[in-house]
């Protein structure tokens, strides 16, 4: 038997102390958290965390590294989040029309409006 799995990512670029964070606009789940997004059929992941990035950033990063994975089951599909890091980029940041990005201080995220679940998800990015 087969199950229908959706694959997602999200990205903490670091610079330092600070991190890059994106307010999402999206109904289905508000509030900041890193950039990222979905898998298309037939993408790498690596190539998916690329190009997600470069579309909500503005960035160009290089050498994401895989940090985590986080899955969980809902209406009969899996839906799988794969976390990367780098601290390795190029360009100049800037918001698009899935939210507002900005780079954010490590010690203040804990003190930001995040995401549902973000605090979690940071203890594995950490």
């Amino acid at each position: 038997m087969f199950e229908k799995v959706e694959f997602t990512n999200m990205c903490m670029i670091c610079d330092q102390n600070k991190v890059v964070v994106i307010d999402r606009k999206k109904e289905d789940w508000p509030g900041i958290t890193f950039p990222g997004g979905h898998v298309e059929l037939g993408e790498s992941f690596t190539d998916a965390v690329i190009r997600e990035i470069r579309e909500e950033t503005g960035l160009t990063i290089y050498e994401p590294q895989l940090c985590g994975i986080k899955d969980w089951c809902e209406n009969q599909c899996r839906y799988v989040v794969l976390f990367y890091k780098t601290s390795r980029f190029e360009g100049e940041l800037h918001s698009s029309e899935e939210g507002e990005v900005w780079w954010e201080e490590i010690d203040n995220l804990s003190k930001l409006n995040l995401s549902l679940d973000m605090n979690d998800m940071l203890r594995v990015f950490m």
